[in-house]
């Protein structure tokens, strides 16, 4: 049968070892592919790339369509770019998808029934990594969430959870803080799950639905968030279960899809062979069914499970009550070979479908634009002073005929009117002015600018304040 072409990176770090490892036990189970290795990572950001990886790596990955990375060091200090986010967004890799399971008791835990997939948006929110300094004092980030965007993973999640027979999906959010960008999110999961009507679905805030993950992790069975809480979500999940060196990860995009561990490149124990390869080789599994060769995941899933149960443990899992012996990266990746064609007594053995030939989300259709209206802006200052009615008296008068100073913020605080004195104040102040029933224009906002400009008054930036069908599309309370 023909070898599916994939692409290989051995990383930083324990990278290399345990690429190594993982491509033995692949061989070994005689795994279709057909490897094209391609260098990333601290060497690449070093020769003078800020994104850690060259064009020709661009050009395989294109062609293979399918990834195997392992982990990569980025140097210290500015100026370099998160490779892993590069990778994603470019290639369109929108879902994160990791799965969580517990082995007790050959791998220590407190819970013995964890089997839960995170599945978390790739692309969007505050890993967009755009970010500014402000004024001396503040800097932001800013957190983007898109209708298309979650969309594509609520709707991903749904029909993973459907075609994996999935009993219940939670979706985990901040909205009721942020309610604009996560109300977004959990609006979006409640429509189309009405698609669904077979699922149990549930919505959580993250504070509580992380210390719920952490201590019953078994009420969970597919787990939706958005990028930055499902990141923080998949490490608790598999540091409860066990450790989060036995965890994979994919990537999938429409077109191309990444595989790895979910650990960094631990550099403080590169080179001393003992590093876990579990993490990756959960990955590989994971590429070895998006490939379509079930069957040898399969085999390769078991033998390592009862590589687990016969107590043939590395360093960071090693436990003298149920460790029969502790052992390195490449006698761990042989005991695996050795185990070929077994399956675990005690642990469940792995059984993988064929995936669909139908597309796991089919062509997004956007809906008919809103009816959008400018009725106001916020204008950002750095000012220094610290007195809101001070700077009050100064923006009133400039606001023009066609706008009113209705609010000032520091912080996302209101301050003014009717602040209160004991509220902390920095240099970073914003200045709501709005029509009060008026329409606003475009130039209204260019010559409110160019008045705060003739004044000496330091803007620092503007966001318009627009209603869709006349509904605000903006915060309207004072922070909280």
């Amino acid at each position: 049968m023909s070898k599916t072409p994939i692409t290989v990176a051995y990383g930083d770090g324990i990278g290399p070892e345990i690429m190594e490892a993982v491509l033995k036990i692949l061989d070994a189970a005689q795994a279709r592919i057909a490897p094209e290795v391609i260098e990333i990572g601290e060497s690449v950001y070093l020769r003078g790339h800020t994104s850690g990886i060259e064009e020709s790596a661009w050009e395989s990955l294109r062609r293979t369509k399918v990834f195997l990375k392992a982990p990569i060091t980025t140097p210290r200090g500015g100026g370099y770019k998160s490779l892993n986010v590069t990778v994603r967004k470019t290639l369109g890799l929108y879902a994160n998808v990791r799965p969580v399971q517990s082995y007790e008791p050959f791998v220590t835990t407190k819970h013995k029934s964890i089997d839960l997939v995170i599945v978390r948006e790739n692309e969007e929110d505050l890993y967009a990594g755009i970010e500014h300094q402000q004024t001396d004092e503040v800097v932001q980030c800013l957190k983007l969430i898109s209708r298309p965007g979650t969309e594509r993973i609520v709707r991903y999640a749904y029909e993973f959870a459907r075609r994996n027979g999935c009993r219940k999906i939670t979706c985990i959010t901040k909205d009721n803080i942020m309610k604009l960008t996560d109300g977004l999110f959990h609006r979006v999961f409640d429509e189309v799950g009405q698609e669904y009507p077979e699922l149990q679905k549930e919505h959580m805030i993250v504070d509580i639905g992380a210390a719920r993950l952490a201590e019953m992790p078994e009420r969970f069975d597919v787990i939706l968030a958005p990028n930055l809480y499902g990141d923080i979500l998949s490490d608790i999940a598999a540091e409860v279960a066990g450790s989060v060196g036995l965890a994979g990860s994919a990537n999938v995009g429409d077109e191309v899809a990444m595989f790895e561990a979910v650990h960094g490149s631990a550099p403080d124990i590169a080179g001393k062979g003992i590093a876990n390869p579990s993490g990756l080789l959960q990955g590989a599994i994971l590429m070895l069914v998006h490939i379509g060769q079930s069957e040898v995941a399969a085999r390769i899933k078991n033998a390592w499970l009862k590589t687990l149960e016969d107590g043939i443990h590395t360093p960071d899992i090693y436990d003298e009550r149920v460790s029969e012996k502790k052992v390195g990266t490449q006698e761990f990746a042989q005991a695996v070979i050795e185990r070929l064609g077994q399956e675990p007594e005690r642990l469940r053995p792995a059984r993988f479908g064929k995936p669909s030939p139908e597309p796991m989300v089919p062509k997004l259709e956007r809906k008919t634009p809103a009816q959008k209206e400018l009725v106001g802006v916020d204008v950002f200052f750095n000012w220094r002073g610290q007195k809101p009615e001070e700077l009050a008296a100064m923006l009133e008068p400039l606001a023009g005929q066609n706008l009113e100073l209705v609010m000032i913020t520091n912080r996302g605080v209101k301050v003014w009117p009717g602040g209160f004195p004991e509220t902390f104040r920095t240099d970073h102040w914003r200045g709501r002015f709005m029509g009060q029933g008026r329409e606003v224009r475009h130039s209204d906002v260019v010559a409110l600018l160019g008045r705060l400009a003739e004044a000496g008054l330091d803007f620092i930036k503007t966001e318009h304040l627009y209603t869709f069908d006349g509904k605000p599309g903006y915060s309207l309370g004072q922070g909280q």
